[in-house]
């Protein structure tokens, strides 16, 4: 694409013309969604960051400056969004999923790359483990380590699906609240 294209195509997307919008998504989605898919290799999650990747460019195009070409400045959002994708998958992987999913997704924006940092909150987080009552443990383990659904681990303890919700939700609260002691 040339500059004077580019420069066609900003302005159609900024003036809400919907046909050069729809073209560009059409012209563009397969290839990002390609790009992607090659290395997150999950095709929902490739389709998801591919919706993003164009929400994202929809949004700061108005900050598009033409210092690049507009296919680049698309593929630079697209490397972020996969970069952001892996980094996710890496420290819910590094905490082995001994938290709770929402209690990670707070501590993705921690930068744990240094090995210390990652040991510190490995202990931590074992720490924590060994304050907990054995039954908080067991369900917390069964649930976030090895990712057992509820109903498995209620059948695993003899439990009703309610109460072992309960248990979970219990567990969870306890963790967090000797988390923020520790």
């Amino acid at each position: 694409m040339d500059y004077n294209k580019d420069k066609e195509i900003v302005a159609g997307i900024i003036n809400h013309d919907q046909k050069t919008l729809n073209d560009f998504y059409q012209n563009n989605s397969q290839i990002i969604f390609r790009f992607i898919n090659r290395q997150i290799k999950d095709p929902q999650l490739s389709e998801e960051l591919t919706q993003d990747v164009f929400i994202d460019f929809f949004e700061s195009l108005r900050d598009f400056h033409f210092q690049s070409s507009l296919k680049t400045f698309l593929f630079s959002i697209t490397k972020h969004k996969i970069i952001d994708s892996i980094r996710k998958k890496k420290i819910k992987k590094i905490l082995f999923s001994a938290l709770p999913s929402y209690v990670v997704e707070g501590l993705k924006t921690v930068l744990i790359d240094d090995e210390i940092e990652k040991q510190e909150l490995q202990n931590k987080i074992a720490k924590v483990f060994s304050h907990l009552p054995n039954d908080y443990q067991l369900v917390l383990r069964l649930k976030y380590q090895e990712g057992e659904k509820v109903q498995s681990i209620a059948q695993k303890l003899a439990l009703k699906f309610k109460a072992t919700e309960s248990l979970i939700f219990r567990a969870r609260k306890a963790f967090i609240n000797v988390f923020k002691t520790i």
